[in-house]
């Protein structure tokens, strides 16, 4: 198969999935289009050295995650500056804003724990894979987990009660 096919298919078993989990992260489904547009379009840009990889759709969801955790923090650096200027009961709380109470509290999260959680709960990855989608360690996905569990457990009024496995 030529290398123009192999991307076309690429960009057909994962297309969806890298948006969804983009979602995940940023709760803002044109953003996560937008970034996993972007992420693809970079995929193009390196597409002869990307596709000898073993799972190249895993290095175009690492590029997606990525590029979401920056556009995050772009946003979050805006919505602080916003509620500066703005008078406070402009800002919804998490409790008045409704909603899915779980997908909520991952909101809540910070971003690098918010994506291992996509990653882990939502598309059933095992921790090492997520550790790689990320770029970083096992042990620091792990690390980045558990915190999120515990902070997850306090938001939702529940009990952390099983360790964090690989």
């Amino acid at each position: 198969m030529d290398r123009e096919a192999e991307f076309r298919d690429l960009f057909a078993d994962h297309y969806e999935g890298v948006v969804h989990t983009v979602f995940l992260v940023v709760r803002d489904w044109d953003r996560a289009e937008e970034i996993a547009q972007e992420a693809f379009t970079q995929l193009v840009r390196h597409w002869r050295r990307v596709a000898d990889h073993d799972m190249p759709g895993a290095w175009v969801r690492r590029v997606a995650i990525r590029l979401a955790v920056r556009s995050d923090r772009r946003e979050r650096t805006a919505v602080v500056a916003w509620r500066r200027a703005a008078p406070p009961e402009a800002f919804p709380t998490p409790e008045s804003a409704g909603g899915n109470a779980v997908l909520d509290a991952v909101g809540l999260l910070p971003v690098r724990q918010r994506a291992v959680v996509v990653l882990v709960y939502f598309e059933d990855r095992p921790v090492t894979e997520a550790a790689r989608i990320l770029d970083c360690s096992a042990s620091t996905a792990r690390v980045h987990l558990h915190r999120a569990r515990q902070r997850l457990a306090e938001l939702l009024g529940e009990e952390v009660t099983s360790n964090v496995a690989g």
